[in-house]
């Protein structure tokens, strides 16, 4: 694809990443937190199979498994599982806000990981105003009952389990002077069996479902397991392909929009005001970080979600 021709696959990738959470809320109304991710691991597992059948793409070398099965703690099961119990006490949009700070987390996990990244005053503004957003998103001046603190801690976790993730999958599986590099929808796979393989014993645990399931749930799980977590993999490797690893990140910054949005129209939660404010200045932080405001970045990150 040349000039911009990877717009669409790049608008369509923040559009089912920003449904996500939307997806999780609905899932919720049928099963457990715990179920929710078993859920979406298994389908999107089965999503990624039919995918290297078709790509050829061979499954990932034996001696990479261990390594996939850390990531897949750090990248799927947890903080899955932690972002739908993390709805049951918060909106699908201030979870999607939430979300959005990722590439805050990441930048964070890479400067303890890789001391030879020096700080530098953009790294060092993008995280204080960064953190300044997720201050005004989370609003601690208004009070909030117990469920919505948990709910939001739940969250901030999951995200600082994508950050932690990016700079080890880089060092043990993406080119580091220890990795063995695997392709990347060899890895999307992988990551998908490992998780699922996780996920069943904490489903075991915690149960799978809390009400008879209904047709909108089925819906909702096909939504966040098939195409949110198989087909948005590929429209992201596509994007990555068609333009740079640093275009193909920047679609981090629009599905919290999106998640704003569907949850106040669709479900119709109530926003607040310093939850869209909050989002602006996390995704402006985000932004100066990485060197995308005034100059191109020169490193990007991807979307986990």
């Amino acid at each position: 694809m040349r000039g911009r021709r990877w717009l669409p696959a790049y608008l369509a990738l923040a559009l089912i990443w920003g449904c996500s959470f939307f997806f999780i809320k609905v899932g919720l109304e049928s099963l457990t937190p715990a179920g929710v991710a078993l859920s979406r691991l298994a389908l999107g597992l089965a999503t990624m199979l039919v995918v290297s059948a078709l790509t050829r793409t061979a499954l990932p070398h034996p001696r990479t498994w261990l390594a996939i099965f850390v990531a897949a703690v750090l990248m799927t099961s947890v903080p899955w599982t932690l972002f739908a119990f993390g709805e049951q006490h918060i909106s699908s949009a201030l979870a999607g806000v939430i979300n959005g700070a990722t590439p805050l987390m990441t930048l964070v996990a890479i400067l303890v990981a890789f001391p030879e990244e020096r700080p530098t005053r953009e790294r060092i503004a993008g995280l204080g105003l960064g953190f300044l957003g997720v201050v005004i998103v989370v609003g601690p001046w208004q009070g909030g009952q117990g469920g919505a603190w948990l709910g939001i801690a739940a969250c901030v976790v999951a995200i600082t389990c994508y950050g932690v993730s990016f700079p080890y999958v880089r060092r043990r599986l993406a080119g580091g002077s220890r990795a063995i590099p695997v392709p990347p929808i060899a890895l999307a796979t992988g990551l998908m069996a490992m998780g699922t393989i996780q996920a069943v014993p904490i489903t075991a645990v915690l149960g799978f479902a809390s009400a008879p399931l209904t047709w909108s749930v089925v819906a909702a799980m096909a939504g966040l397991g098939i195409v949110g977590s198989g087909i948005a993999y590929v429209l992201n490797f596509r994007v990555i392909a068609a333009s740079d690893a640093t275009t193909a990140s920047t679609v981090t910054y629009l599905t919290p929009l999106v998640a704003v949005v569907v949850g106040a129209v669709v479900l119709g939660e109530h926003v607040t005001w310093n939850q869209p404010l909050g989002g602006v200045l996390v995704v402006l932080g985000a932004a100066v970080a990485q060197g995308l405001v005034g100059r191109r970045a020169r490193v990007g990150t991807m979307d986990p979600t």
